[in-house]
């Protein structure tokens, strides 16, 4: 065409690619682009909903055993408790349904409290959000380092070292520019194939004890499983994200993205939900207790079901996923600290609250100083543990909690001068769910931990808005960092 270079025409294609279905310019005229757009758009979802899974799907390589050392080894209330974990976070995602159609932009519970109780309140779940993506990072790299001591024990010895390792290799690999959602989509897709493989060959093997068993829990069942879910609630860490992930998909529409968050909300509860009770009924066929120190419950029933293979197979992607899930928080954590920072305002003047430092970044685009802030306090959490992931479990549930109750709060505060009576039972419900499950971790004493350095770094931010003149924006900040990511 006259007039029209390479350039602008290849800008042109991506413009007609981004623009949502249903708005003009959505693609080429006639019938063959409609098609290819209705043809694209279910592998958009597909792409979108698996690489936001990879957090609460990963979370399977530590939340089952995490229950049954909870329960002392008493395999008998480990799938009762897992249901009733799966129970609740569908209670968590039915409220976070609301939370995505109120706020299609993205937001999460940090826009919810933000407009419910004012922009100071949400600092609350951003401070949160912190300690969970730190926790995420350390967690991660501490599972991916058990799975690769399950298939090679010699290692053990060097457990501490190697998630350090692992910890440097993911931060270095983020200052290098982020690795994109396939990229995040493909490891939950193969870590899905291959723990449905390890499940389907277990029907069929013979039971193998091994491990700590037990049948006394330490307590009554109901009060045993009672106590002991609220641990495995680490499964919950990273169902919400969808309600913020969804400000990346700019090129939909509202309606397209509320449709995206909530398809991804279900599939995540599905998947997460059949393989966490598969893995958990199997374990209780084939008698695979609490493992010894230098393996993983999971590890051990993969042993006992699959062949050498495939055994091999499910470690490595098991790892590579946790890796994956740690590398999600590593662009997270720092893309909020970057919308967070001081920068030149377009008419004049400054905005942000944070040093123009922590937004700061290289030529793949990436905030350097906040992945050096974000690899140095995880590997400082990582080496606490001592590398050990279920030392992290108790740590791990608080955090994402307290984001959760702040999200359900607001949303019953919305229901109720709505006159929505239904929601308004819902949503109580819900935060009353979560801070029954706050209250049972933070009872263990160390996870009060999580719920300080929440509410301090909350309390940091908070003061540095003030000090800054309040400006405003404070409640989106958490979509406008997923946007900046995409």
């Amino acid at each position: 065409m006259a007039g029209t270079t390479p350039q602008d025409t290849t800008q042109n294609s991506m413009a007609s690619l981004d623009a949502p279905i249903g708005r003009p310019g959505g693609g080429r005229q006639g019938s063959s682009g409609v098609s290819g757009l209705l043809h694209r758009r279910p592998i958009l979802l597909l792409a979108f909903a698996f690489a936001v899974m990879a957090d609460p799907v990963s979370s399977v390589a530590y939340a089952v055993e995490a229950a049954l050392r909870a329960l002392h080894g008493d395999l008998a209330l480990l799938v009762p408790t897992m249901a009733l974990v799966l129970c609740i976070i569908a209670l968590v995602i039915v409220n976070y349904q609301q939370l995505v159609a109120r706020y299609p932009t993205g937001g999460g519970a940090s826009a919810a409290a933000g407009d419910a109780f004012g922009d100071g309140w949400a600092f609350i779940p951003i401070g949160a959000l912190v300690v969970d993506f730190v926790l995420t990072i350390a967690i991660s790299v501490s599972a991916g380092a058990s799975a690769v001591i399950a298939y090679f024990p010699a290692l053990a010895p060097w457990r501490l070292v190697l998630a350090l390792v692992l910890v440097l290799v993911v931060g270095g690999i983020t200052w290098f520019g982020h690795l994109g959602r396939l990229f995040f989509a493909l490891m939950t897709l193969a870590f899905i194939a291959v723990a449905a493989a390890v499940l389907v060959f277990g029907i069929a093997a013979a039971p193998h004890p091994g491990g700590t068993l037990t049948s006394t829990p330490g307590h009554a069942s109901v009060l045993a499983v009672a106590l002991a879910f609220p641990v495995a609630m680490a499964l919950a860490t990273g169902v919400e994200a969808p309600s913020s992930a969804i400000a990346q998909l700019g090129h939909l529409d509202d309606d397209g993205r509320r449709q995206f968050g909530r398809v991804t909300l279900w599939l995540t509860l599905g998947i997460v939900g059949t393989i966490t009770l598969g893995l958990a009924l199997e374990a209780h066929r084939l008698r695979i207790g609490i493992p010894h120190h230098d393996s993983t419950q999971i590890a051990e029933l993969a042993r006992v079901a699959a062949p050498g293979g495939l055994f091999a197979a499910f470690q490595l992607v098991t790892a590579l996923l946790l890796l994956s899930a740690a590398s999600s928080s590593f662009q997270a954590g720092p893309g909020l600290l970057k919308a967070l920072a001081r920068r030149p305002a377009p008419g004049g003047g400054h905005t942000g609250i944070l040093p123009s430092l922590v937004g700061r970044t290289n030529v793949h685009h990436t905030p350097f100083w906040g992945v050096a802030l974000f690899t140095a306090v995880s590997a400082a959490v990582v080496a606490a543990a001592g590398g050990h992931d279920q030392e992290l479990v108790l740590f791990y549930a608080v955090s994402v909690f307290l984001s959760f109750l702040a999200g359900l709060l607001a949303m019953a505060k919305f229901a109720h001068q709505e006159g929505r009576t239904g929601h308004v039972l819902l949503n109580v419900a819900g935060a009353a769910v979560v801070t029954f499950t706050l209250v049972i971790n933070l009872a263990r004493g160390l996870p009060l931990v999580s719920l300080a350095a929440a509410l301090i770094i909350a309390a940091v931010l908070h003061r540095a808005w003030v000090r800054a003149g309040r400006p405003g924006g404070v409640r989106d900040l958490a979509s406008h960092a997923e946007a900046s990511e995409a």
